[in-house]
């Protein structure tokens, strides 16, 4: 079996859409067997990780960067799964209001440091959240479930 872990910073309606959206493409029925652990970022632990196969995350982009909560998330655990989890498939979303680069760049150089192999494009979302979002977010978390089944 394997195991997928979830780990987001939701604090609007259009975020928690989001994570829902990703949470049904990590249940699809066709992926077979996926055990699916769910923690918002600031619950989130090295355990966690480390007991992982692949990860999907989700953040907010507050001026500019990622949300507080996944950077804590990060900073508490990067030294314990960095080797470790290397090699192992994620993606990610960003939804903001304007603009998301800073948080883009914090994200790609976070994941880069921990050597974790981008299974699917990252999406990025500024504004309104529309159906074609949340059926690319459904893609890419089943994409990464699938990517850790390989």
């Amino acid at each position: 079996m394997v195991s997928i872990l979830l780990v987001h910073h939701s604090p609007s309606q259009a975020t928690t859409e989001i994570a829902e959206a990703a949470l049904s493409g990590l249940r699809m029925p066709e992926l077979g067997d996926v055990d699916v652990i769910v923690r918002p970022a600031l619950e989130a632990t090295a355990e966690d990780v480390l007991a992982a196969d692949g990860f999907v995350l989700g953040t907010t982009a507050n001026f500019g960067y990622i949300s507080g909560a996944l950077k804590h998330f990060f900073d508490t655990t990067y030294d314990a799964v960095r080797e470790p989890t290397a090699g192992r498939p994620f993606s990610y979303w960003i939804h903001g209001g304007y603009d998301t680069t800073g948080a883009e760049t914090a994200m790609k150089q976070i994941t880069t440091g921990l050597g974790w192999r981008l299974a699917f494009d990252p999406l990025i979302v500024t504004g309104e959240v529309t159906a074609d979002h949340l059926g690319a977010t459904t893609e890419l978390a089943a994409t990464v479930a699938a990517a850790a089944s390989a």
